[in-house]
């Protein structure tokens, strides 16, 4: 469990246009405020998550 894939997750686009799912999404994941950077792991259902948003976010492994 220690050896664990994370993701480096930073919001480049501003959802206040957006879908109020999506609105949804990026609050439950952390993400506050834009170019912020949070970090989470790599599983099932981060990886939804990223999906459904990913116009929004930049993401990286770490």
């Amino acid at each position: 469990m220690a050896d664990q894939k994370m993701l480096k997750i930073t919001l480049v686009k501003s959802p206040i246009g957006a879908v109020p799912k999506h609105k949804a999404t990026v609050k439950a994941m952390g993400l506050r405020k834009l170019n912020k950077t949070i970090t989470l792991p790599d599983n099932p259902a981060t990886r939804g998550q990223i999906q459904q948003i990913r116009h929004l976010l930049k993401v990286e492994e770490v």
